[in-house]
């Protein structure tokens, strides 16, 4: 038997001055995720994720302002049959001047803030965050399906 494809990702927690979290749907799926995606060649998990935040969102974060929550290995939201492997960080939500917030661009339809505590009853939110993203942050230190960063 063929071993499953894997998808490798970096994803990022911002949460907002109520406590909820920024979620995004993608255009012509189902799920919402965190914000983050795929690396290209030669970056690092924190370089993808300041790319990526920018990309979707337009938010402009640096490397260094991240802090790591761990990586998850587990199902893939929207392609059936994927493995992902996701390393997650923790972002601050960046305002400014010149940023008023989350926009939705790239391939970014929908944003929505999600009550921690709401989470487990969302048919919609991808496997990361129900069963990794969301008990971390609600002090769960051991969700299931997760492995510590090395």
């Amino acid at each position: 038997m063929a071993e499953a494809p894997t998808i490798t990702v970096t994803a990022l927690c911002l949460l907002d001055g109520d406590g909820r979290l920024l979620l995004v749907r993608k255009r012509g799926t189902t799920m919402f995720m965190q914000p983050g995606g795929k690396p290209e060649p030669g970056e690092t998990p924190a370089e993808t994720g300041v790319r990526e935040l920018f990309e979707e969102l337009g938010l402009s974060v640096r490397p260094e302002d991240l802090s790591l929550l761990g990586s998850w290995e587990g199902p893939a939201a929207n392609e059936a049959d994927t493995r992902l492997v996701a390393t997650v960080f923790l972002c601050p939500l960046a305002t400014g001047p010149l940023t008023a917030g989350p926009v939705p661009a790239a391939e970014i339809e929908e944003l929505a803030w999600l009550d921690l505590g709401d989470a487990a009853g969302r048919p919609d939110i991808a496997p990361l965050l129900t069963g990794y993203v969301v008990p971390l942050l609600l002090g769960d230190p051991g969700p299931v399906g997760s492995r510590a960063a090395s």
